[in-house]
């Protein structure tokens, strides 16, 4: 079976997507599907150090680059859309990652031209909260674009039963199939990393931490989670504990932070290493005490169940869509997004280190059974199977 994945960009500073689209596709190579990612150069306001227009491997998966034009905010690849029509109809299956992109409607429509069935990933663009932020835009993009994309979709994949409820809800869609993310397998068993992580971005700080580790965005929550950190640890019992605010995003919002840390009187406790990635993404989740994820919205979050593989809990908002799961498995603390309701969760995380290493084996063994991208990628190739199939 042959699968094109089209994402718009795949460049690590972008977050989950871009994460959890080299694990998928790595984990259906070994399925012994015929993989290839298709995607554009863009990395901030530069590019890859990669060639376009040619098949490479990209961490170990063929992947074809084309170049990014215009804006980082827009991703327009023109040569990315004119290679879709020319070689779509040579897959099996297509698999669309995002829908707000110039990429995605647009292999979606080459897809029905030419009887191709496809799938697309949402990426939690369908939340209502989602839909609220940029409403008219958007409003545009369904009626014009989106709509007949999602409606001529062999399946519509979301990663958690609370995304699809709320995308379902919002725009009475159907024929959704609920599939997660994963993770390596390797990381639940990897080497103790953790002291050359605070070697070199903490200057071998012995101090126990809350680590985020995500995108800079305003849609994490993290202004406010900074306040309820500091207001909490003025504790004298919790005086010795650090934030760690481990991601990229915008130069301008990064720096917005670092001020509001600083404003209020927090900057030798808050730490901000810049993005991480390899080994260092893993040493960072090995010497966590707690992992944090406050976002006001969040289809699935990766880097909790990151966390959760390594023995680490979490500490998450009700708007992050694995709360259910993680309430379930009691591996960690969901909170109300609010200031209030923050700081009881992280007080009690923060004072009861028996309960913090009980939650963080609760979800080592929820990942296990359910959250490695093998275990994904043979749900994913069932799929495929039953789009793909003659009596479908």
């Amino acid at each position: 079976m042959r699968a094109l994945h089209v994402i718009p960009v795949i460049a690590p500073r972008y977050g989950g997507p871009s994460e959890a689209i080299v694990g998928m596709c790595r984990a259906l190579l070994d399925t012994d599907v015929d993989v290839l990612i298709a995607t554009s150069d863009g990395d901030g306001r530069g590019h890859l150090p990669v060639v376009v227009g040619e098949v490479q491997p990209y961490r170990d998966v063929p992947t074809i680059f084309f170049r990014r034009r215009w804006s980082d905010r827009i991703h327009v690849a023109p040569n990315l859309v004119r290679w879709v029509n020319s070689h779509v109809a040579s897959f099996d299956v297509v698999h669309i990652h995002a829908i707000y992109s110039f990429a995605g409607p647009a292999t979606a429509r080459a897809c029905r031209r030419l009887g191709t069935p496809y799938v697309v990933r949402t990426l939690g663009h369908l939340d209502p909260w989602s839909l609220r932020h940029g409403r008219l835009r958007k409003w545009a993009m369904l009626q014009l674009l989106l709509k007949p994309m999602l409606q001529g979709a062999a399946a519509i994949q979301y990663t958690t039963h609370q995304e699809k409820r709320l995308a379902e809800r919002a725009l009475a869609l159907g024929h959704g199939v609920v599939i997660p993310l994963g993770v390596d397998e390797r990381l639940l068993d990897a080497p103790d990393q953790a002291e050359q992580f605070r070697a070199h971005f903490l200057n071998s700080a012995t101090w126990p931490y809350v680590l985020v580790l995500s995108r800079l965005h305003p849609v994490k929550g993290l202004e406010s989670f900074i306040e309820v950190f500091l207001e909490v640890t003025a504790a004298q019992a919790l005086r010795h504990w650090h934030l760690v605010i481990a991601g990229d995003g915008a130069p301008g919002y990064a720096a917005e932070l670092k001020n509001h840390a600083a404003a209020l009187e927090g900057s030798q406790r808050v730490a901000f290493t810049g993005w991480v990635g390899g080994q260092d993404r893993t040493a960072a989740l090995q010497g966590a005490a707690l992992m944090a994820l406050p976002s006001h919205q969040e289809s699935f979050g990766l880097s909790a169940i990151e966390a959760l593989a390594v023995g680490v809990p979490v500490l998450i908002s009700t708007e992050v869509n694995l709360a259910d799961e993680v309430n379930a498995a009691r591996a960690g603390w969901v909170a109300p997004l609010d200031k209030r309701g923050l700081a009881a969760a992280l007080n009690d995380a923060l004072r009861d280190e028996s309960e913090r290493a009980r939650r963080g084996r609760a979800g080592r063994e929820l990942v296990q059974s359910r959250f490695t991208w093998p275990v994904v990628a043979e749900r994913l190739l069932d799929l495929y199977r039953s789009i793909t199939s003659p009596t479908n």
